[in-house]
């Protein structure tokens, strides 16, 4: 069992600076979330796209604010369980919590923090007759390991970041990688759509535009796709070893929506008036998955309401310590792994 002192349901960019305001309370974070990296949709939908609103940054990528926050909260060493949804929790007489995944892995800490974004992620997927049969035979929504592709026959289909990023990625990876997408155009960065149809040229990646796949074959694992262009309706058969879908992630609340939270419009209601508490003591609710008046769905509003948490987090674990805070220009950053951050003395020197 993983044991910690906040353990944060969510990983996108609210989620990983809590651990870093957890840190400076001297509080152990651990990080559920279902998606197998950090980041959130920053990661997922949009790494390449520049984000405008976050302080002290004119414009920042997605992807380089994730890989920002990761660095900021390196020293706390935070842990994760990654590619796993938190399924169920459980209150012990103690008043701490034992949270348990859809892989049967186990977390206890005396306070939860759910920082989903707009929930967990499911995959969209494509309407296809057979596509249940061959789900972890052939098809796949995320690429968790992109060695399990080595020199395999990997096609992906969708217009947006993820699939154009994957399909660059993998062709120096898989023996053949072909990308359909049912319109001309794509939706993701300039470079990322210049780069593909680089390699296109180079014959290192098939493109078929505008195109859908229609149907899977195989027997008891995929074998090949068909695939359609929209235009001439004409039809090839592309033999595959890999099906890989892309078309984007829809965010539902999952099972934390039968954890006995007060739910409004798919979303937690939380006290902002103090700390983000839920109905529940012990557990809190920050950034995109909660609802109060007055809420913004921002990035900036999540990091404020992951500060408030965890100063609430600590007198909860320690009700008979009085916390003075200290600005980080004072005090420094002590990271639990020994290092430590602080702004030069000022030398005094008298004068004769």
């Amino acid at each position: 069992m993983i044991k910690t002192d906040i353990l944060i349901i969510g990983a996108g960019p609210t989620g990983l600076f809590a651990v870093f305001e957890a840190g400076l309370l001297k509080l152990k974070c651990h990080l559920i979330d279902a998606l197998p990296q950090a980041g959130g949709q920053c990661s997922e939908i949009y790494p390449k796209k520049p984000i405008y609103d976050i302080p002290g940054f004119p414009e920042v990528l997605a992807g380089e604010l994730v890989n920002n926050l990761m660095e900021q909260i390196k020293p706390f060493q935070p842990g994760f369980t990654l590619g796993e949804r938190a399924d169920s929790i459980e209150k012990l007489e103690d008043g701490s919590f034992i949270v348990t995944t859809n892989k049967g892995t186990e977390h206890h800490a005396p306070i939860v923090a759910i920082a989903g974004g707009l929930g967990s992620f499911e995959p969209r997927k494509p309407q296809l007759e057979n596509l249940s049969k061959f789900e972890d035979n052939g098809v796949a929504y995320m690429i968790k390991d992109p060695e399990v592709y080595r020199n395999k026959k990997v096609l992906i289909a969708g217009g947006g970041d993820s699939a154009l990023d994957w399909s660059i990625f993998l062709a120096d990876v898989a023996s053949e990688v072909t990308l359909v997408h049912r319109r001309n155009e794509f939706r993701g960065a300039l470079d990322s759509v210049e780069k593909v149809q680089e390699l296109k040229n180079l014959g290192k990646i098939n493109l078929i535009t505008p195109a859908e796949i229609i149907e899977l074959k195989g027997e008891e694992r995929l074998s090949s796709v068909v695939v359609q262009k929209t235009d001439s309706k004409e039809t090839v058969q592309v033999d595959v070893d890999n099906f890989i879908p892309l078309f984007g992630l829809s965010p539902k609340l999952g099972p934390i929506a039968d954890w006995g939270l007060e739910i409004e419009k798919n979303a937690i209601k939380v006290d902002n008036a103090l700390d983000y508490q839920t109905n529940i003591p012990g557990v809190y609710a920050i950034g995109d998955v909660n609802t109060y008046p007055g809420k913004l769905k921002l990035i900036l509003c999540g990091f404020h309401e992951a500060t408030l948490m965890c100063q609430s987090a600590y007198q909860r674990i320690f009700p008979d310590k009085k916390y003075v805070m200290k600005y980080t220009t004072v005090g420094g950053v002590e990271g639990f792994d020994g290092s430590k951050k602080e702004a030069p003395k000022a030398v005094v020197k008298s004068i004769d």
